[in-house]
């Protein structure tokens, strides 16, 4: 402000000068113009100093000047020094990134708008066999696999792909999209060979054992019945024990059954066909032996008539995993609300029960295999822990997926959604 207030104070002077000269000599109107002109020539001087320096990129000491054209010329100099400061920072941070991404064990490929590749880090050029030259090249046309292409065209990105690796094949990568900014998205790939080898030698291991073990359950179970019905009841000692004995015996049994089922599941062709699921659930519902005798307790409300395409045994064996819960786990007086209804998305199966709930911790666990929730219960339930494990794997089978909303002390709610393209006649 002070060299702005100095050079109105000159000019002001300036023109004092000539007022005063110009009444003297009667010349004010000629002094004047002259005075202005020179203002003006010397701006215009001034201003082309200015272009010729900032022309250059401000590199270069700026030009000695006086006035306001020094402050101007001080205050971009300044501006440059800083923005070359922050260049030459975030040079720094690109490259520290680049150097922690090139040392990243999973590939990592940055695509643009068009799927182009825009960067790729070391591991990305190792598995996926990419080169330095292949920047800009579309991704498609370098990684053919139809199931990543068609994955890379879907736009949805929540669930991984398994591909093999284009330069070895006993290489599997798993490969998810994360999109980010305007348009752009990151690649990622893992390398899962020695993942799916173990899962599949945990696959082999169930299957066999489970195999082995029936032959001698079945025996076992035999012998326990000849001697059951050889038992006189004369020693209370050895008909408990009989009793214990049998109980661990169904109990190893479903076991067994619950694993074989997981196994075919997992290994098993799809196959299909047009179910009656109303029909399916009505009898599901007056089956009161495999229910521990609840039909009474189940409210079924059958509010469509549709069927859908699938397997009717391993539907059979989901819905009747689910309801069989919401009778363990509930009150033996309470009501189990089994509802078979189509919305705007999809054909929707919702078995709601009255009883203990699931703390909202457990909810993502209850799927997984022998995964039990811990509760304080009056009495003792019985089961594998693969029930939800069956039901989430037929669902994933016939394009489905299970919801489940439950608060403690209140009860549960599962809802299976099929998606309307099932719908069969």
């Amino acid at each position: 402000m002070g060299v702005w207030r100095k050079e109105i104070n000159t000019v002001l002077l300036l023109m004092l000068a000539t007022t005063i000269v110009g009444a003297i000599t009667g010349l004010f109107l000629p002094l004047l113009f002259l005075l202005m002109l020179g203002i003006i020539m010397r701006q215009v001087v001034q201003i082309s100093r200015f272009e010729k320096w900032i022309s250059t990129g401000g590199r270069s000491k700026y030009p000695k000047t006086t006035g306001i054209w020094e402050e101007i010329y001080y205050h971009v100099y300044r501006i440059k020094k800083n923005e070359k400061r922050r260049k030459k920072k975030l040079g720094k941070m690109i490259d520290q990134f680049r150097q922690s991404t090139e040392a990243l064990p999973d590939a990592a490929v940055v695509l643009g708008v068009h799927d182009e590749i825009e960067w790729a880090n070391k591991a990305a050029r190792e598995v996926f066999g990419l080169q330095q030259s292949d920047k800009g090249q579309r991704i498609p046309n370098l990684i053919r696999f139809p199931e990543f292409i068609r994955y890379l065209k879907s736009g949805n990105y929540k669930e991984s792909v398994i591909l093999p690796s284009p330069v070895e094949n006993r290489t599997t990568l798993e490969v998810r999209i994360v999109p980010y900014g305007a348009g752009l998205r990151l690649l990622l790939a893992q390398d899962v060979t020695q993942l799916k080898k173990m899962e599949r030698m945990r696959k082999d291991f169930v299957a066999n054992v489970s195999h082995e073990l029936r032959t001698p359950l079945t025996v076992l179970k035999g012998y326990l019945e000849t001697l059951q019905d050889l038992d006189d009841g004369h020693s209370p000692l050895l008909t408990s024990s009989f009793q214990q004995m049998q109980g661990q015996t169904e109990r190893m049994q479903h076991l067994v059954d619950d694993l074989l089922l997981l196994t075919r599941l997992e290994t098993q062709q799809k196959k299909s066909q047009c179910v009656d699921v109303p029909a399916l659930l009505s009898q599901i519902c007056k089956e009161g032996d495999t229910l521990e005798h609840a039909a009474s307790r189940i409210e079924l409300n059958l509010e469509a008539v549709v069927h859908i395409v699938g397997d009717e045994q391993e539907l059979r064996s989901a819905f009747t995993n689910l309801l069989g819960n919401a009778l363990k786990y509930s009150p033996e007086d309470s009501v189990v609300k089994v509802r078979w209804y189509q919305d705007k998305e999809s054909i929707v199966l919702a078995i709601e029960d009255q009883g203990e709930g699931i703390a909202k911790a457990d909810i993502p666990r209850v799927t997984e295999r022998f995964y039990r929730v811990e509760n304080k219960r009056l009495k003792k339930v019985n089961g594998t822990g693969l029930g939800l494990a069956i039901v989430k794997h037929v669902l994933m089978r016939h394009g489905a997926h299970l919801n489940i909303a439950s608060e403690l002390g209140k009860g549960s709610c599962f809802t299976c959604h099929f998606p309307v393209g099932r719908i069969c006649i």
